[in-house]
């Protein structure tokens, strides 16, 4: 898993449809996810320190959550299918650990809400993820063919002998 932070919300420039935008710790990655209006909004508050005048949907979570002694672990956004992410909260209690499933946009309102962690799944971030810093991309490949291009048969056999617990 990869642990992503919230760099933002964009607007698509063809629907106007809001996105919400991940981004890895390294700032190589960005995972673009659309939202729905509410969830923008929810989110973009907490990003700058809003508080409304009464608890929004979020908030009222978040109020149950603590009142009843439970916090949210982290989120994770598991899974991609027919273009719709999905995501779970990790609730504990004592120790009691509950997983419930719940859109992206609204994990992330709650986890920005109770500064718990986002992580996404290293397959959803390979399938949908988008390049940040491509040149940081190309140097990683040119570094790792370089690798491949030095690699000799026989330092196969040093890490084999190393792995049987032979000396070198």
């Amino acid at each position: 898993m990869i642990e992503m932070k919230v760099a933002g919300i964009a607007l698509d420039a063809a629907t106007r449809s809001p996105i919400v935008l991940l981004r890895d710790s390294s700032d190589r990655r960005a995972l673009p996810i659309y939202i729905g209006q509410d969830q923008a909004r929810a989110i973009i508050s907490v990003l700058e320190n809003q508080t409304p005048p009464r608890p929004l949907t979020h908030d009222l979570f978040v109020n149950l959550l603590e009142e009843w002694g439970m916090t949210l672990e982290r989120v994770v956004i598991h899974s991609l299918q027919d273009n719709t992410f999905y995501a779970s909260l990790t609730i504990v209690h004592g120790e009691t650990r509950k997983e419930l499933d719940a859109r992206p946009s609204d994990a992330i309102a709650i986890a920005l809400r109770m500064n718990s962690p986002i992580w996404v799944l290293e397959e959803v971030v390979a399938d949908a993820s988008i390049p940040v810093d491509q040149d940081a991309d190309e140097a990683e490949r040119q570094a790792f063919r370089d690798f491949l291009a030095n690699l000799r048969p026989e330092d196969f056999n040093k890490k084999r002998r190393y792995r049987s617990g032979e000396t070198q």
